[in-house]
């Protein structure tokens, strides 16, 4: 950051324990990189020369390939509008999926899945009970956390298309938990959703954005438990299942 053609690059960057537990973590993100910046600073110079070595020398020929522009990220699928951010494994004892809504100056990392949100639909439906639910029913485990996949889990969902009524319901549902989690923004994910400690305020938060998720379902009354919710998910599945055939 002291070097003034470097610190217009630097971006944070978050893999899942960042995201989970609000750690720091930065990157130089330069996909945009001016070459004359490289020849006005050390900073760049050094690091795009390591990055260059390193690659060169790889034992996989992909890697070697990269070799050709140390300036960017092997890979790279970042979002260019506002983004879910999920991460790859969640405690197995938390009530909610800990996902956040990230802006796309945030790089996100390969231990995190990421999703185009724009007006907040998707964070609300990964933030509710239903489906936490079916990621604990269908999804794989690492040890005993909870493992996300977007091809078993996410689209396997049986999410019924919704009334735009419903969906705005739903966007607004989860920007009510946003600012429940903004009255104490000290804390990481991982402490607003500790189990045992969970802020009334974002409780209340969930508990109406399931109201709302729910009736996206076609529930017709309220879930009392894993099981309802279970029921739910199983009779949407079989009828997309049927309209398929």
């Amino acid at each position: 950051m002291a070097d003034p053609y470097a610190a217009k690059y630097v971006r944070r960057f978050v893999g899942a324990k960042e995201l989970i537990h609000n750690q720091d973590r930065w990157c130089l993100w330069l996909v945009d990189l001016d070459p004359a910046d490289v020849a006005r600073s050390p900073v760049l110079k050094a690091r795009l020369e390591a990055v260059r070595n390193f690659r060169v020398v790889s034992k996989a020929a992909s890697t070697r390939a990269m070799a050709a522009t140390p300036h960017l990220f092997g890979q790279r699928s970042q979002p260019s509008v506002q983004y879910l951010c999920i991460p790859r494994h969640v405690g197995e004892d938390r009530r909610y999926f800990t996902v956040a809504s990230l802006p796309p100056e945030v790089i996100v990392g390969d231990s995190n899945f990421e999703a185009p949100d724009p007006d907040g639909y998707l964070f609300g439906v990964l933030s509710s009970s239903m489906f936490l639910t079916w990621q604990k029913t269908v999804g794989g485990r690492l040890e005993s956390r909870l493992r996300f996949s977007n091809t078993v889990v996410w689209n396997n969902l049986p999410l019924p298309s919704v009334p735009e009524a419903t969906r705005q319901k739903i966007i607004d549902a989860g920007h009510g938990i946003l600012e429940a989690r903004k009255l104490h923004p000290e804390r990481s994910l991982a402490g607003h959703y500790n189990p045992l400690s969970m802020d009334t305020q974002l409780i209340k938060a969930h508990d109406r954005l399931d109201a709302a998720v729910n009736r996206a379902f076609g529930a017709k009354r309220t879930c009392a438990n894993e099981r309802d919710r279970q029921e739910i998910l199983f009779t949407r599945y079989a009828e997309l299942e049927m309209r398929k055939r």
